[in-house]
């Protein structure tokens, strides 16, 4: 079932339902209103009877035809509207009507017995008249006391018992008169409430519409889009994180459009920079083969294709070891160990590398300095930083300088080579990024993927990495490791 239809039978459904249960309860109550107010009037009938005796004191000798000619007179006045009396003194022997040709068929149950005699009313509804007759009569039957006075002081005696009848179809004809008009009332109510639920209904399904049109936006690519918030409701809510959804969206495939173009651009270089090593080996093969390599160039023919094949080893294990860290491959094991000490045994490793440049290589640390990090890993870190510092650097400087902070170690790496623009600074983390394209045919640094090795093994150390430079001075970089052991 569609959603609209769901909606507008349960709005529909709850109105109907309020309806008949307000209807019905009001009908109710009504009825039993009208009834106790009914019953009111028939003794308020009572009371003036008996008090009309008083009009025939004079007239009349004796108290039993004093009350029988009050009573025939009240009943005379109220014979439009059905209104009967009966009088039974203490004997329970009817006094009033003293019509003997028409008996009644009308009793007093003991329970209803004991309560007059307590002096209390009496109301019922029963389905019969006085006569026998089919036709709801309602009852009101009460007490006759007589005052008497003796010795200065007055009594009240019970002298008899009066019932008062009148058909219960006034009553019931109210009823209905108020049943017809709650019933109309419930017919125009059901179509004010068809419409008022189809409104809603149609109201909630337009917003789910428009989050459905949303989402073929979304499907389609179009990640632009973005749904008005009111912050009102639950549906407001939803659209709310539709919208983080489809900005998260539209970062996500940014940045696979970004990690796409460098991943092409590094294809690229790499298969040119692996066609240069293996054409210039396949060559030299080749003048091995035919002996077209003069003897006393051969070792440098070897020495020659030793350096391409290292260089290609380096351009494969650096993208091994960047997907390895990134997706958590590697395990390391935090230690405590000297700083100084490993910094300097990396000094001597790229010692030739830095001459080669003409740059020097200054460990302004001479004291040892403890840091917390796994040896190979930081190894790896400062040998990456390092090589591309010398990389970038001619003819220059690179100092090292290692120093305790609060719970933590810090390592800062300068130089003094061709620095970096703002731009470039956004984009060094980058995998496949080279702040100068024109340098990757050398021998460190070809694949643009050593300054995120170096950022995601900091991460792994839970450290921090940070970089400053500037265009034609330099670049420093800091890396801090915590003060604290991690085994994994």
């Amino acid at each position: 079932m569609k959603y609209l239809y769901q909606q507008l039978l349960a709005f529909w459904g709850i109105i109907i339902l309020i309806i008949i249960i307000i209807g019905t309860s009001f009908t109710q109550l009504t009825k039993t209103t009208m009834q106790e107010d009914n019953y009111e009037r028939l003794y308020g009938y009572a009371e003036e009877a008996l008090r009309a005796k008083a009009y025939f004191n004079e007239s009349l000798p004796t108290e039993q035809m004093r009350v029988n000619a009050a009573f025939q007179l009240t009943e005379d006045i109220l014979r439009n509207q059905n209104v009967q009396f009966v009088y039974f003194d203490v004997n329970m022997e009817r006094q009033f009507p003293q019509v003997t040709d028409e008996p009644l068929d009308f009793s007093i149950s003991k329970e209803e017995f004991k309560t007059l005699s307590k002096g209390e009313r009496v109301y019922k509804t029963i389905d019969k008249d006085l006569y026998g007759n089919k036709q709801a009569t309602s009852y009101v039957l009460s007490p006759v006391m007589l005052t008497v006075s003796y010795n200065n002081s007055e009594s009240q005696n019970l002298v008899g018992y009066l019932v008062v009848t009148q058909p219960a179809k006034n009553v019931s004809d109210s009823v209905a008169q108020v049943t017809s008009n709650l019933f109309k009332g419930f017919l125009i109510s059901s179509v004010v409430a068809l419409f008022v639920s189809y409104g809603l209904a149609a109201f909630q399904v337009k917003r789910i519409n428009r989050m459905r049109k949303a989402t073929r936006e979304i499907t389609s690519g179009n990640f632009d889009i973005k749904l008005d918030v009111h912050d009102k409701d639950e549906f407001d809510d939803l659209a709310e994180d539709f919208n983080k959804m489809a900005e998260s969206l539209a970062e996500s495939q940014l940045e696979i459009e970004r990690q796409e173009e460098r991943r092409r651009q590094f294809m690229a270089d790499a298969s040119h920079e692996m066609r240069t090593p293996l054409t210039t080996i396949n060559g030299l093969l080749e003048g091995l083969e035919y002996d077209a390599i003069p003897e006393n160039q051969k070792a440098n023919a070897l020495k020659l294709m030793q350096n391409e094949t290292a260089r290609l080893i380096r351009l494969v294990n650096e993208n091994l070891d960047y997907e390895k860290i990134r997706t958590d491959q590697i395990s390391i094991v935090v230690k405590k160990f000297d700083a100084v000490e490993a910094i300097k045994s990396i000094f001597t490793q790229l010692s030739k590398k830095a001459e080669a440049a003409g740059d020097t290589l200054h460990l302004e640390t001479e004291d040892s300095v403890e840091v917390f990090a796994d040896y190979d890993r930081f190894v790896q870190i400062i040998v990456n930083i390092l090589q591309n510092a010398i990389q970038f650097t001619k003819d220059g400087e690179i100092r090292v300088q290692v120093e305790k902070g609060y719970l933590e170690t810090i390592v800062k790496i300068s130089d003094t080579g061709i620095g970096m623009s703002e731009e470039q600074l956004v984009n060094i983390w980058d995998r496949y990024y080279k702040a100068d394209p024109s340098r990757k045919n050398t021998k460190y640094g070809e694949s643009g993927l050593g300054l995120p090795i170096v950022e995601q093994l900091v991460r792994l150390h839970k450290g921090k990495v940070s970089v400053e430079s500037e265009l034609g001075k330099g670049t420093t970089f800091t890396i801090t490791f915590p003060d604290i052991e991690i085994e994994e």
